[in-house]
């Protein structure tokens, strides 16, 4: 099968396209005819090796040389070979450890989860990683209470400010003056354009505040938590030391020195990501939530469509098609 490889660290040119061996299901696994697969920053992170602090961390980069051969993380595809729960032909997706830029891929049962009916393979795969991170994020958010969404045109952003509106929330949202009408069409109520507006400064208080673009100190963010209201911080800067990580675990550090809640959001690190997958899939079927996709590219394209999502720029997701 073709395959993008991964052999050293650098750029998305580094990436090779390789033929490599098709792979063989274990117990417990079944082969998985990939449709499409999307870009999330965690796959440029590993392809870059930055943070480097993630080199030393188990289970992280690998210390010198990439831990992962090929990258991907969001599975949409088809079922080749039957297992306890699946049979053949049935339209599945997953979030992966890594390994989904590939023609096939075998994943664990216990990974997979019937894909949205009401979805194309292409939409599906925008999903895993930005929708259960939005939605590990938001756990806790009621009825009518107030959501403030840092980064809200971004893969995450577009989930979030859909899951806090089908939460029942009323959900503002920060986002660059281009994609201020896409975040209203998504459910926010007020959006704040970040160029000309700080957040942080408008007297405005929230119970739950979701920051994804690291864009205002943690001080800062702080003034519009109300007292006993939650913080949550996903990401922030890129930057090759600690960056995006030092944001988050600022936000823990100093959570209880505050009266306000402080969490972190793991998609990757969560141990039910098929129940979580079937939450989200049930809420798309009844219309509550619709991946927003800024482009599609052919798989032989991968590279530039890597390239692209690192630029920062996409709104919603970045997917690719096999």
């Amino acid at each position: 099968m073709k395959a993008l490889a991964q052999h050293v660290y650098g750029a998305p040119d580094s990436l090779t396209y390789e033929d490599v061996p098709d792979p063989v299901p274990a117990e417990g696994e079944v082969l998985v005819r990939v449709r499409a697969t999307s870009v999330n920053p965690y796959d440029w992170h590993f392809m870059r090796g930055e943070p480097y602090v993630a080199r030393l961390m188990q289970g992280g980069f690998g210390l010198r040389r990439p831990r992962a051969g090929i990258l991907g993380c969001d599975l949409a595809g088809r079922v080749e070979t039957a297992g306890a729960h699946f049979r053949p032909g049935d339209d599945v997706y997953a979030l992966l450890p890594n390994g989904a830029y590939a023609e096939y891929v075998c994943v664990p049962e216990d990974l997979l989860a019937p894909m949205p009916a009401n979805l194309t393979h292409e939409q599906a795969a925008a999903m895993p990683m930005a929708a259960v991170t939005a939605l590990l994020a938001l756990r806790g958010v009621k009825a009518g209470q107030r959501v403030l969404v840092n980064g809200a045109s971004g893969g995450v952003g577009t989930f979030a400010v859909q899951l806090a509106r089908a939460f029942g929330a009323q959900v503002d949202a920060v986002c660059s003056p281009a994609n201020v009408e896409l975040a209203r069409s998504l459910g926010a109520e007020h959006v704040v354009d970040y160029r000309s507006a700080d957040f942080t400064r408008s007297g405005r208080r929230y119970d739950f505040v979701l920051d994804i673009a690291g864009s205002r100190s943690l001080l800062a963010c702080r003034r519009v938590v109300d007292q006993g209201g939650t913080f949550v911080a996903i990401g922030g800067p890129a930057g090759r030391w600690l960056q995006p990580a030092r944001h988050a675990f600022a936000a823990l550090a100093t959570g209880p020195l505050v009266r306000r809640r402080a969490v972190l959001a793991d998609a990757v690190g969560c141990r039910e990501k098929k129940a979580v997958l079937g939450e989200l899939a049930a809420l798309a079927e009844r219309g509550a939530l619709t991946p927003v996709i800024d482009r599609s590219y052919p798989f032989d394209d991968l590279r530039t469509a890597i390239a692209y999502q690192e630029a920062g720029h996409a709104k919603g997701k970045v997917v690719v098609t096999l």
